[in-house]
Formats: C-alpha cells, sequence, structure tokens
C-alpha cells in the first residue's frame, strides 16, 4: 500500500552527522541545491563526538520532499545519521546580533530596558549606537528586531536554527544500524 504524504509545504528541521572532513558542509548543500530546495538556515558545529560534525538544516518543504531528501543525505558517504526534528519535540533556538541607533541618552536608555525584558544583553556601547545580543526562538529575536526598528537599525548579523531533542532522545536513536549506514560506502 502506497503512503499519502501531506502536499502542504512547512518548515521542517533536519539534524545530520557527518565526517569532519574538508568541504563536507559544501557536499550536504549541494545535494540540496542539486534537488531545487532552498535552504532557509544552516548552521554546523562541533559535536561531543571527535571527528563529527553537526549540520542543522531548516527548509520549506512537504512531506515527501523531506522524506526525499532525507534519504538522499544518508546515502552519502560521509554522513553517519540523519534525523527529522519535530518542532513539539526539540528545541530550536538561534543568536542574534543588532546594532542600533541611540543617538541620546533617552533612547538608549529605552533600548536597554528592550533588551532587559526579552532577557538580551548589550554587549556594545558607544555614543551613537547599542549592539543587543539575543538567544531564543526565532518568535522573541523577530518580536525584538520589531521593537528596535523605531530607533534605527545599522546591522544585524544572525546565525541559523539550532536544534536538538527534547529528553533522552538524542540523534544517535532510531537510526539503522551503523552496517546499514556503511553498506556500501567502503566498497570503493
Amino acid at each position: 500500500m502506497k503512503k499519502e504524504f501531506d502536499t502542504e509545504k512547512k518548515l521542517y528541521t533536519l539534524a545530520i552527522l557527518v565526517q569532519d572532513i574538508p568541504g563536507v558542509l559544501s557536499q550536504v548543500a549541494r545535494l540540496f541545491s542539486r534537488k531545487g530546495y532552498n535552504i532557509e538556515s544552516i548552521v554546523s558545529g562541533e559535536t561531543d563526538k571527535p571527528g563529527i560534525t553537526r549540520i542543522t538544516i531548516v527548509l520549506l518543504a512537504d512531506e515527501l520532499m523531506i522524506s526525499q531528501i532525507a534519504a538522499q543525505c544518508r546515502k552519502l558517504i560521509p554522513v553517519k545519521a540523519v534525523k527529522l526534528l519535530d518542532e513539539a519535540t526539540s528545541i530550536q533556538r538561534e543568536f542574534a546580533l543588532i546594532k542600533v541607533k541611540a543617538a541620546d541618552r533617552g533612547a538608549r536608555d529605552e533600548v536597554i530596558q528592550m533588551a532587559n525584558v526579552f532577557r538580551a544583553n548589550i554587549i556594545d556601547v558607544s555614543r551613537e549606537s547599542l549592539t543587543v545580543a539575543i538567544f531564543g526562538d526565532k518568535d522573541k529575536t523577530s518580536a525584538l528586531i520589531g521593537l528596535l526598528e523605531d530607533f534605527g537599525i545599522l546591522e544585524i548579523a544572525k546565525t541559523g536554527t539550532l536544534a536538538i531533542e527534547r529528553g533522552r532522545s538524542t540523534i544517535y536513536d532510531d537510526n539503522k544500524l551503523k552496517e546499514e549506514y556503511n553498506y556500501g560506502k567502503n566498497v570503493l
């Protein structure tokens, strides 16, 4: 019996573990590009295991597209694990640095108060500007940016989404056996 897929597009988050080798991030990103998928966010960094990098990718897709791209990722030689992270059972955060105009003391005080309300930090102060650092979910970051626009945003630098499952679940759970992942990869 053929599985029915939902054709409504939404944001999906994929966590991918790869060997830490030169060009691996480019290789993964090219796979998405070749398939015509637009990556909304991509973040890569070290893990608890030496020689393994975690890549978190957010993309707009439907169920069929996400299952196909996950399967294609699993076929790449440096890929060790791929997991689709559900928004309800994972923690997803981003980091942003926002440089905002603060021409006078009143403006600086207002920006500092807003930062405090959002539990953000002022990390740089000059006579004409403040730089605010915020860590949180996408909605929190967007809300603060929206309020700071009234003062005049000079520059924004944001990371993509970082995500990890809640509780004891890990990317290592629910994956194929190691032999299945490596089948054919070492036969070159």
